[in-house]
């Protein structure tokens, strides 16, 4: 099969005028390059060069194969270099997202980017650190430990009791927590203040019955929502059919907000992340 090998070999030959200079030119042997020159005959069923005493002159199909190998190898440089001059798509941005996120803010976050823009890992505090240590995710948006530097908080919010709209308090402006020693409760495992909160009934005595424990914050509220028991969270969590009341003396905040590995700040920048986080989690918030 004729290929773009022998076409090259063939050319230099024509260019250079002699199988030393073309062998030197595409840096391979004299004696590879007499056999290539004798595959491109055999392929073609005719000679293409005469090899004189003193020259190399072209047969009447060496002349008919020069016009065409010269157009083929002009059309390969075009695309070679049409390849290479087109700038290579850009990876997408790879973010972190803590798991006790709102599924409204992720989703609404993911809806300001292609699908081919961004990745989303969701995983716990910790996990979201290392691999962003590790070079791992571009940006986490976590929660904060204080003042931490380099960090930007775009969320604060409180902690209350999520209540199932139809229940008997979900009017209430302010509950006691002795009030909720009857109350079966649905366990979030993916809370960030799970330990504060075990002491802080245990401290007024409440031990309350467990109908459930587990990761998923949406289906933890979807329990709450229908009617299967009630949970602590924070605010941004309660969606459709639940309700956030307050818990007096429950007075835990929380800071969301965006780190960046070192190194990818321009990436950042240039994404526009930090003024779309902040529109979604205002409107979701």
């Amino acid at each position: 099969m004729l290929s773009r090998r022998h076409l090259r070999q063939f050319l230099a030959l024509v260019d250079t005028g002699s199988f030393t200079a073309a062998a030197n030119q595409l840096h391979v042997s004299q004696p590879t390059l007499s056999a290539g020159i004798a595959e491109l005959e055999r392929e073609l069923g005719a000679a293409v060069i005469l090899r004189e005493r003193r020259a190399l002159r072209l047969t009447e199909a060496g002349n008919r194969l020069l016009v065409h190998a010269r157009s083929i190898e002009r059309e390969f440089g075009l695309a070679e270099r049409g390849v290479l001059a087109a700038p290579s798509p850009a990876p997408p941005l790879r973010l972190g997202v803590i798991a006790s996120l709102s599924t409204r803010m992720v989703a609404g976050v993911a809806a300001r980017f292609a699908p081919s823009r961004l990745t989303l890992t969701e995983a716990p505090d910790a996990d979201l650190r290392r691999r962003l240590a590790e070079h791992r995710l571009d940006a986490v948006l976590t929660t904060l430990h204080g003042a931490e530097a380099g960090a930007e908080a775009l969320l604060e919010e409180g902690y209350a009791m999520v209540l199932p709209a139809a229940h008997r308090f979900a009017a209430r402006e302010m509950l006691l927590p002795e009030e909720l020693a009857g109350e079966t409760m649905i366990a979030r495992r993916s809370c960030e203040i799970l330990a504060e909160t075990s002491r802080f009934f245990t401290a007024r005595g409440v031990r309350p019955h467990f109908a459930f424990r587990g990761a998923n914050d949406d289906r933890c509220l979807a329990l709450v929502a229908a009617g299967a028991g009630v949970t602590t969270a924070p605010v941004s969590l309660a969606g459709e059919g639940t309700v956030a009341v307050p818990l007096q003396g429950y007075d835990y905040r929380r800071r969301i907000g965006l780190i960046v590995a070192g190194g990818q700040e321009d990436l950042i920048a240039a994404s526009g992340l930090r003024s779309i986080l902040r529109e979604v989690l205002a409107a979701a918030g």
